[in-house]
């Protein structure tokens, strides 16, 4: 387990261009914390660390963007909307985190009430109002 801590939205996002750098497609990346934690701006700097100059918003209300430009393919699906597994299985959602054809960010990932053998947890957190915090467990988890 690692624990990164950082104090700017760039700081946030150069830890995500960092990460992104290094995943492999097939990856799954869960991540949770509450709202304006970071997880966006984390998966902006991800976006950009797979090669992408695409913009990078949060896919609340689409549930999921596509940022095909780079080395490979990143999904960002956002289930802050979704109630558990089977309104994600019902908005055909599964696909991606289940046989994920590139990269797949997850955001809000603890809505998801079932195992997903292999994914990577990221947790998001404060420590005071400008600094907070990443855990990444570093293996997947069940």
């Amino acid at each position: 387990m690692r624990r990164h801590v950082t104090r700017s939205a760039a700081e946030t996002e150069a830890l995500g261009a960092a990460l992104g750098a290094t995943l492999a497609p097939g990856t799954v990346l869960g991540l949770s914390g509450d709202l304006g934690a970071g997880k966006t701006a984390f998966v902006r700097g991800l976006v950009r660390g797979v090669g992408s100059p695409a913009r990078v918003h949060s896919p609340t209300f689409g549930l999921l963007n596509e940022y095909r430009e780079g080395r490979c393919v990143v999904h960002h699906l956002d289930l802050y909307r979704l109630h558990g597994a089977a309104d994600a299985r019902a908005a055909g959602l599964e696909e991606h985190l289940v046989h994920p054809e590139g990269i797949t960010v997850v955001e809000w990932i603890e809505r998801w009430d079932e195992p997903l053998p292999g994914m990577r947890r990221l947790r998001f957190g404060w420590i005071d109002e400008g600094t907070r915090e990443v855990i990444d467990d570093g293996v997947p988890c069940t």
